[in-house]
């Protein structure tokens, strides 16, 4: 018996050596996820290791979407245009203000292959309610192409009620694509799924499980929440397609969350978004043709990009957006996110601001959906406490926002939090917005949710309890993994 034992801890040490090595030298992760992995293999061995086959599989190595010769033709013609203006100083902004923000609109561009457009039209919407009464209301009026993409539709009064109206609208004869995240739509009842191709709809999975009730990629979510409709109007937020969004879980309370619905040229890289997705999961090669675009003309004056992120590229390109706001910001720097867990250059980033003079205030739940991940936001939020930031716990049920605005000038609205996971692990897609009514109104919308909320101060912080300081502790350490 005690042999059998040496040999399963001399194996267990010999696949920890074995896959400590792979960590540090195959795998090039960055410094924070290394050692979190690292501290788990070691304190837990077994479950540690099965822990990383399961969530730790690297893809930033292979390129998953590909533009095809047409899309990159057009995409490369009009970035190649607009940054060789930016670079002559030939300015091709809607206004003064965007001129503070054209290093900002260079790096989406040569990074992020983000158009930037000066014609959009924006409605914001912060209830779940108003959001998805106007929502139907536009996919009833679609006459040739619905594209949804979800990370989670719940097979509830919301989530049928999206489904029948997209087979009521696929058998009309309109083009219906829908595309959901494998394990966030795992709640859509199959028949809803069969009806809607009978009616001539198609349904995309991201990431689909290979293996029934095990799913290797279960780290990797397709975190984006976007709609477009004829190639003329778009959606994108932080809205899921369930109860809850709409207030109605008693657990949850009223949600409160933002979500923009635009017109204008941003549709261009919003729907080609939408085809990337499309075409990695089904393998169908549509292509963002004119029949995917409307002729008709915007009459806004409102700029923006829109910027996608994910584990298969190497930078982090809507983290970095985010940097960008933060270091720019001169005189306040608002932010909303169901989660504060920020890696260390966005933590810099928030006390460099607030030891600048810059008002920087921050706006969290009140409950966890996520109890280690709550608890890792708090203890982040302590820290910047300690350097003089606000920070507001909101109290009217849950705040899922995810929105960045400063100075009266520049926003952000979209899916990706504040946390490790939406920067390096999920699939986000963010509207960068550069626009004084706009930014303007998410500070106003700000103001009056604070009214809602009770402020943490430092000295309250530094109170709690020592099994709260006990679990903030853990959750950290453990952050780059959650």
């Amino acid at each position: 018996m005690l042999l059998v034992t040496s040999n399963i801890l001399a194996f267990v040490l010999i696949v920890n050596f074995v896959l400590t090595f792979t960590i540090i030298f195959l795998e090039r992760k960055d410094p924070q996820s290394t050692y979190a992995w690292l501290l788990l293999i070691w304190i837990i061995p077994a479950i540690g290791f099965i822990f990383y086959l399961l969530f730790s599989q690297n893809i930033a190595r292979r390129k998953i979407f590909k533009l095809l010769n047409q899309e990159l033709e057009t995409t490369k013609k009009l970035l190649d245009q607009q940054k060789m203006h930016l670079k002559r100083e030939e300015v091709p902004l809607c206004n003064y203000r965007d001129e503070i923000y054209k290093d900002m609109v260079y790096y989406h561009q040569n990074i992020s292959d983000a158009i930037y457009t000066s014609n959009n039209e924006i409605q914001i919407f912060t209830d779940g309610k108003e959001k998805f009464k106007d929502l139907f209301e536009k996919i009833l009026e679609a006459k040739h192409h619905i594209h949804v993409e979800y990370y989670i539709i719940k097979n509830d009064d919301l989530g049928v009620s999206l489904m029948e109206l997209l087979i009521r609208k696929a058998q009309e004869g309109v083009e219906v694509r829908l595309l959901f995240d494998d394990m966030g739509g795992r709640y859509i009842h199959k028949s809803y799924i069969t009806q809607l191709t009978e009616a001539g709809g198609k349904v995309g999975r991201f990431f689909p499980s290979k293996i029934p009730l095990l799913n290797l990629k279960v780290n990797y979510r397709n975190h984006r929440k976007l709609v477009i409709i004829d190639g003329a109007i778009g959606y994108l937020g932080g809205f899921n397609v369930g109860n809850e969004y709409l207030g109605l879980k008693e657990s949850m309370g009223y949600w409160r969350d933002t979500h923009i619905r635009f017109k204008g040229g941003a549709i261009y890289d919003l729907q080609l978004r939408f085809i990337l997705d499309w075409r990695f999961a089904t393998k169908e090669n549509i292509e963002l043709t004119g029949r995917y675009l409307t002729d008709e003309i915007s009459n806004g004056n409102v700029a923006m990009q829109i910027v996608s992120s994910g584990p298969d590229e190497v930078e982090d390109q809507v983290k970095e957006g985010y940097l960008k706001i933060i270091n720019s910001a001169r005189n306040y720097l608002y932010i909303q996110s169901p989660y504060l867990v920020p890696d260390q250059s966005i933590l810099e980033a928030l006390k460099l601001a607030v030891r600048s003079g810059v008002d920087v205030r921050i706006m969290i739940p009140n409950k966890p959906d996520h109890p280690f991940v709550y608890w890792a936001t708090t203890s982040y939020a302590g820290e910047l406490l300690r350097e003089g930031a606000k920070v507001y716990i909101y109290e009217n049920g849950f705040l899922h926002a995810k929105t960045i605005v400063a100075d009266d000038m520049v926003c952000s609205v979209g899916t990706c939090n504040f946390d490790i996971r939406s920067f390096r692990l999920n699939f986000e897609v963010n509207g960068f917005i550069y626009d004084e009514k706009i930014s303007i109104k998410l500070k106003e919308i700000f103001h009056e949710d604070i009214v809602y909320c009770r402020e943490l101060s430092y000295e309250i912080y530094t109170q709690r309890p020592l099994v709260m300081k006990f679990k903030e502790s853990i959750s950290r350490l453990f952050s780059p993994l959650l």
